[in-house]
């Protein structure tokens, strides 16, 4: 009489290759999960970049005359005016490019998710073949 959990070796590697299987299936399907919303991530961090950019140009040039022209009616002389305003400019574009180069950092885009799973399979393989 055999006992009900007394199972072939041949059973039983069939089935651990069977759940490897479906394992690598799974962790790739969660990695391509991930990357997709880490592409969409990119593409919306670039959009802000771009859109940031596009618009920024024209209303500076319009906005920095103004600038310029209330300090010169301010006692400045026309190269401090420009100075002052073209500084401040860039201050602006600076804080709005470090925005969008922040959220293309590596720790932001990596599949954190991912990784962790594939720690915890590791571990678990590793505890079911002791």
């Amino acid at each position: 009489m055999t006992l009900p959990n007394s199972r072939s070796i041949p059973d039983l590697l069939s089935d651990a290759v069977n759940q490897l299987a479906k394992l690598v299936g799974n962790e790739f399907a969660l990695a391509r999960a991930e990357v997709s919303e880490k592409a969409k991530q990119v593409g919306r961090a670039a959009a802000l970049i771009g859109a940031g950019t596009v618009i920024m140009i024209p209303a500076l040039v319009v906005a920095l005359l103004a600038v310029a022209a209330a300090l010169r009616s301010g006692g400045f002389s026309d190269t401090v005016s420009y100075l002052l305003t073209g500084g401040g400019a860039i201050l602006v574009s600076a804080m709005l490019i470090w925005v969008g180069l922040n959220r293309l950092s590596g720790d932001a885009l990596k599949p954190a998710i991912t990784l962790d799973q594939i720690q915890r399979d590791k571990s678990a393989a590793k505890e079911m073949v002791r």
